[in-house]
């Protein structure tokens, strides 16, 4: 059986994964970081530039698969140090409304590419 899997048009992938999987009746979005741009050529980003991005990039492969934030049921955001916490948290509140999805926020050592943030998600499918 093969993978049904959603490619994003404007982003690249930096390692051998699919931008989003269908598993039926959830959608495992992969992580994204403000780096992952076709068009990136090596600059860098504040926390709120790259977490802006992230979401961007979600949005491309939530639009190839035919879905929307409001479908979005869980959201883990990785940031590089807790200091970038209010940042980010003021460009994710923008991107949803209540009731919120269900979130998980940790700090790890590092990141892909050098980013500051990264942003995966998991889709329940509308009915």
């Amino acid at each position: 059986m093969g993978r049904k899997t959603y490619t994003g048009k404007s982003m690249t992938s930096s390692g051998p994964y699919s931008h989003a999987v269908d598993a039926g009746d959830f959608i495992y979005f992969s992580g994204q970081t403000g780096y992952n741009g076709a068009d990136y050529q090596g600059e860098k980003y504040d926390i709120t530039t790259q977490t802006k991005k992230s979401f961007a990039y979600l949005k491309d492969a939530l639009d190839q698969a035919g879905v929307t934030f409001d479908d979005i049921v869980k959201v883990n955001v990785y940031l590089t140090g807790m200091k970038y916490f209010e940042e980010m948290n003021s460009v994710y509140q923008t991107m949803f409304n209540e009731p919120f999805p269900a979130r998980t926020c940790v700090a790890v050592y590092e990141l892909p590419l050098g980013a500051d943030v990264e942003i995966e998600c998991i889709v329940k499918k509308p009915v």
